[in-house]
């Protein structure tokens, strides 16, 4: 299991302070924010970092995340694919990605379709510069805590059947789902990694009308 410290709307000094605790991986939804904490953080010579982008991506964002984080867990169309493959820089090592599937269906919602997601994995995968580890997804919450393991037995029971097809690559090995609230229903159902942000870092405070 893997902890991934979800670090939007708190300053480089938190990220630091997790940091100098052990934690390596950091996630951020939102490009710009990231953008400027990897570069506060390397500036103050911390280092051993890896960011995951985990916000929805945009077509113009693309060249910033494929230049400086390490993995997008939020693809989920093959154009946005083709150009973090196309941007990623020769001389980093492929960019990490898992596919954000919208298990719930719900129209207003990021991700693939569940039924689509062998076909975009599979396009995913033969891109040059890109390394595909697996599957992400933000399930509505649920009412309670059997309800909510339900819905990721659903995401874990399709995790398995795209890895199969992929021929059981040792690379599809993250089946990221599970946060703050729900993360032990998550965890039952056959998470490996979970994406944990208020409990670690306290709750967050937005600006007036963010």
């Amino acid at each position: 299991m893997r902890l991934l410290a979800v670090s939007k709307t708190f300053g480089p000094e938190a990220v630091a302070e997790a940091a100098a605790a052990g934690q390596t991986a950091f996630g951020e939804n939102y490009v710009q924010e990231g953008l400027a904490k990897i570069a506060a953080l390397r500036e103050a010579g911390v280092t051993g970092l890896a960011w995951h982008c985990i916000g929805p991506l945009q077509r113009n964002k693309t060249r910033a995340v494929a230049e400086a984080f390490d993995w997008v867990q939020s693809v989920d169309r093959l154009q946005i694919a083709q150009r973090l493959s196309d941007q990623r820089p020769a001389h980093l090592a492929p960019l990490n990605v898992c596919l954000q599937v919208n298990i719930d269906g719900a129209p207003t919602k990021a991700g693939v379709p569940p039924e689509e997601a062998l076909a975009l994995a599979r396009a995913v995968a033969a891109l040059p510069r890109l390394r595909l580890r697996g599957l992400m997804a933000i399930p509505d919450p649920a009412p309670d805590p059997d309800t909510a393991r339900a819905v990721f037995a659903r995401v874990a029971a399709l995790f398995a059947e795209v890895r199969a097809a992929l021929g059981n690559p040792v690379d599809f090995d993250t089946l990221s789902m599970g946060m703050s609230d729900d993360l032990e229903p998550a965890i039952a159902a056959g998470s490996t990694m979970v994406r944990v942000g208020s409990a670690i870092f306290g709750r967050r405070v937005y600006a007036p009308g963010g």
